[in-house]
């Protein structure tokens, strides 16, 4: 899917849109529908372990071998989706790759074990790995750079509402239903997208003579399976003896990936993508924001729930409060880019989510249900700020012959963020019950967390401000008003 390094733009390629050139809200809410059936999916199944652990007579913690082997497929998968777009064509693998998550979903609900679920739920995040960076490749190719904002628009939503809804969404599915109808309602949805996918996807664009860098491609699928496993391992509670040696291996792997490709004829991925001041910045100082924020759906829960001792559904509408901010101050989103510009707003969206995440850890449950609304309220806001920007700024420099390297890198990385933000939430609430004295405060070990991740956000802060003054300008049309 990639051009290589020095090499001259395939003829079949697309070509870089035009000032003329138009792109299709329908395709990018196609897009973005897959993209949030994906990941509710994903992440859903959490709320049904207890239920299903008792329909296989297992013990529930068992159960997430299932959600790991899901994790572990779309990690892995979305490298080798790179290259079967480039070389079958974009319209061909997110049309095969809608059925093959839908048809999955229906092999999972129907599951007489749980080593059957597991198998399927690698199935359904292969399909899962290949429709997502497939689909917004297509829209992104069709879209030029003055039109960006309005079409990332779509492509954002989905990041923003599953982790807040898919713990709701699963929790009453399986509550009033049951668990299998997490996989049912796939069906629907997935026979509509594949339908629409037919008419809306544009075909060509296929490399017949695209050849894939298997060796790439293994290093590089062997290190991203290291690093999830690990990171899984360590939000699970396994022994570190575990954890440790599989992260250690994935980053060497990684390392040497990287190290093949920078001088293979041919590279799964072209790294001189990384040259673009802007897209390098949403993969390092981007990689820390989005990592932080993915960490605030799993320790909220926790906070309220064990910290504060309040039940299920009273933590629920407050974490509610979260959706809420993430959902009202979107409207606004892309004026205050046209307005201020990127800079600005990332490190404003950055500071103070940082400053949000700060005041949880000094919350009691004392504190008025009013207040700690607001205050999830205003860090839905900014989470929601912050996440639209860095996916508008990350393509705003990238060249169409870039685009597939930089399409196939970022989800990467979107990838082992998810599982890294949780895995560290799950690591510094470990520390804080290392560290701190025994006593009453049960919410102390949740304070450390959210102390900690304040500190790591600034890191993303500092990357900010370190960009360009008019950084993105072309995407933002700030540039041409000023």
């Amino acid at each position: 899917m990639t051009q290589p390094a020095g090499q001259p733009a395939q003829p079949e390629t697309p070509s870089a849109p035009t000032a003329a050139s138009s792109w299709s809200p329908r395709l990018a809410l196609l897009v973005a529908a897959t993209y949030f059936m994906e990941f509710l999916d994903g992440t859903a199944l959490s709320t049904a372990l207890p239920a299903i652990g008792s329909d296989f007579r297992v013990v529930p913690a068992d159960v997430n071998v299932a959600m790991t082997a899901y994790l572990i497929a779309v990690a892995m998968g979305i490298p080798f989706s790179s290259w079967l777009a480039e070389r079958f064509g974009p319209r061909r693998v997110f049309c095969s790759a809608i059925a093959v998550f839908t048809i999955a979903s229906l092999l999972c609900a129907m599951s007489p074990n749980l080593l059957a679920l597991t198998g399927f739920r690698a199935l359904q995040g292969f399909g899962g790995a290949m429709m997502v960076p497939v689909g917004s490749l297509v829209v992104l190719r069709g879209t030029p750079k003055d039109q960006l904002l309005k079409a990332t628009a779509y492509l954002v939503w989905p990041g923003l509402l599953a982790p807040v809804l898919a713990p709701l969404v699963g929790g009453a599915i399986t509550q009033f239903l049951s668990w299998h109808w997490i996989f049912f309602v796939n069906l629907p949805l997935g026979a509509a997208a594949f339908v629409a996918a037919l008419r809306l996807v544009p075909s060509g664009g296929a490399d017949r003579g695209r050849r894939l860098d298997w060796a790439g491609l293994a290093l590089t699928t062997l290190g991203v399976a290291g690093v999830v496993v690990g990171l899984e391992l360590f939000s699970e509670g396994r022994p570190v003896e575990w954890a440790v040696p599989a992260i250690l291996a994935g980053f060497a792997s990684l390392a040497a990936a990287v190290v093949w490709m920078r001088r293979a004829p041919r590279p799964l991925f072209n790294f001189s993508v990384l040259h673009v001041r802007t897209f390098r910045a949403t993969q390092t100082g981007g990689f820390v924001y989005r990592l932080t924020i993915q960490s605030v759906p799993f320790l909220l829960p926790l906070l309220f729930q064990d910290g504060f001792g309040w039940d299920p559904v009273h933590a629920g509408l407050l974490v509610a409060a979260v959706f809420v901010g993430n959902i009202g101050i979107k409207p606004a989103t892309t004026p205050l880019i046209r307005r201020f510009g990127f800079k600005p707003v990332l490190v404003v969206a950055a500071a103070a989510s940082a400053a949000t995440f700060a005041a949880c850890a000094f919350l009691s449950p004392d504190d008025p249900d009013l207040l700690i609304a607001l205050l999830l309220l205003a860090s839905g806001a900014f989470r929601s700020i912050g996440f639209s920007a860095y996916m508008n700024v990350q393509y705003a420099d990238v060249s169409a012959e870039q685009l597939p390297s930089a399409n196939a890198i970022a989800n990467t990385l979107v990838q082992l963020a998810a599982a890294l933000g949780v895995a560290i939430g799950a690591l510094l609430i470990r520390a804080g019950i290392a560290f701190l004295p025994r006593g009453t405060d049960h919410a102390g070990p949740y304070r450390v967390a959210f102390a900690a991740i304040a500190v790591l956000m600034l890191v993303s802060v500092v990357d900010s401000l370190l960009l360009p003054r008019h950084a993105g300008t072309q995407v933002s049309g700030r540039g041409a008003r000023t």
